[in-house]
């Protein structure tokens, strides 16, 4: 069966961190490019970070610099270390499988066929 795991999610204060996991069983990782999004209370689903199988990474803005996305292939597993959290980052969070495709290099745009159930953030003092 297929599936994919995310966890480390909680409760934490301004300018704490965390690590979000994205275990992924049934399959292997290191052949996908692996997505990152979140989804606040009343807003739609937003890109946060993505990694490639080369490894080249992408940000969105509001997170350049404080999140960071990193694979380990022999775990199976993509983390997101997020550092410097803000009340906005509150929000579910998501790992996702990008559909196969030429290009190496991962775009939030690009189409994400298999999606975890979520873990749940929260930034508030």
């Amino acid at each position: 069966q297929l599936q994919l795991v995310e966890s480390g999610g909680g409760l934490v204060q301004p300018g704490g961190s965390l690590r979000l996991s994205c275990a992924a069983s049934g399959f292997t990782l290191d052949t996908y490019a692996i997505g990152w999004f979140r989804q606040a209370p009343g807003k739609g689903r937003e890109g946060v970070s993505c990694i490639s199988t080369r490894g080249s990474t992408n940000y969105a803005d509001p997170v350049e610099g404080r999140f960071a996305i990193s694979r380990d292939n022999r775990k199976n597993t993509v983390y997101l270390q997020m550092n410097s959290l803000k009340p906005e980052d509150t929000a579910v969070y998501y790992c996702a499988v990008r559909r196969p495709m030429l290009r190496s290099i991962c775009e939030f745009s690009d189409e994400y066929y298999y999606w975890g159930q979520g873990t749940q953030v929260t930034v508030s003092s």
